[in-house]
C-alpha cells in the first residue's frame, strides 16, 4: 500500500470555492464555535466562569496543534551540504507530540532517524523539524513513520534511510482498554536498510544498543 504524500493546506473550501484567508491556515473562530457546541452537548455551561475563555483557548491550541498542516516539511531539506561521508548518520530521541485522527487525542513519543549519506548531509535541527512538521496534523503513528522516512529518500538521495518512532496513545491510555503502560513502536527502512541486513543491524544496534 502507497503511503499518502504529504497534503499542504489552502484557503480553499469544502466545496472547491475560494475562502477568506485566515490566520496561520486556522479558522479559530470557527472552532471556538464548535467547541461551545460540544460544552453544550455534553451538558455543561459554556458561559460560567471557568468555561468562558474556554473555545477561544482550544481555538488557539488546535492552531498550534494542527500549524504542520500549512507547511511543507520538505522545506527543510533543501539546504544540505557536500561532504564525504560513508557512515551512519543518526539522531535519536527526537520528541514529537501529534493528534491520533481517530479519536482526536495526542500521542506523543520519540523519533530516531538514520541515514546513509551519498555524498551530502542535512543540518541535524532540520530532521526535528521534519518531525515537527509531519506530527503536527492529524496523524496514525504507522503513516507518519513512513511519511518521514519517504521525505528523507526522496529528497536528500541517500543510500538508505532508518525511521523508528516510539510513542505513547491516550485513546489508549485514558479511554478504551485503559493500558498506561502501552507503547506503540513502528519502524520505516529503506534503501540500504531495507535490502542489506546487516546494514539494517546496524542501525538498530545505534538506536538500542545501550538500552535495557
Amino acid at each position: 500500500m502507497q503511503t499518502p504524500k504529504i497534503h499542504v493546506g489552502d484557503s480553499a473550501g469544502g466545496d472547491g470555492q475560494p475562502q477568506a484567508p485566515k490566520r496561520s491556515g486556522v479558522d479559530q473562530p470557527r472552532i471556538a464555535k464548535a467547541v461551545r457546541e460540544i460544552l453544550l452537548a455534553v451538558g455543561e455551561d459554556p458561559d460560567r466562569d471557568g468555561l468562558r475563555e474556554t473555545p477561544d483557548r482550544v481555538a488557539r491550541m488546535y492552531a498550534e496543534l494542527f500549524g504542520g498542516l500549512h507547511e511543507d516539511p520538505r522545506q527543510h531539506l533543501q539546504k544540505f551540504f557536500d561532504e564525504t561521508c560513508d557512515e551512519v548518520v543518526l539522531v535519536r530521541d527526537i520528541s514529537f507530540n501529534s493528534m491520533c485522527e481517530h479519536h482526536m487525542l495526542p500521542f506523543m513519543g520519540k523519533a530516531h532517524i538514520g541515514y546513509l549519506p551519498r555524498g551530502r548531509i542535512v543540518g541535524l535541527s532540520k530532521l526535528v523539524r521534519v518531525v515537527e512538521g509531519v506530527a503536527r496534523r492529524p496523524q496514525v503513528q504507522e503513516r507518519m513513520t513512513e511519511q518521514i522516512a519517504d521525505l528523507l529518500i526522496e529528497e536528500l538521495n541517500v543510500q538508505g534511510v532508518a525511521v523508528v518512532l516510539e510513542a505513547v496513545h491516550t485513546c489508549m491510555t485514558i479511554r478504551g482498554v485503559c493500558q498506561p503502560e502501552s507503547l506503540c513502536v513502528t519502524s520505516a527502512m529503506k534503501g540500504c536498510f531495507r535490502s542489506d541486513p546487516s546494514s539494517r543491524s546496524e542501525i538498530m544496534t545505534l538506536i538500542y544498543g545501550n538500552r535495557h
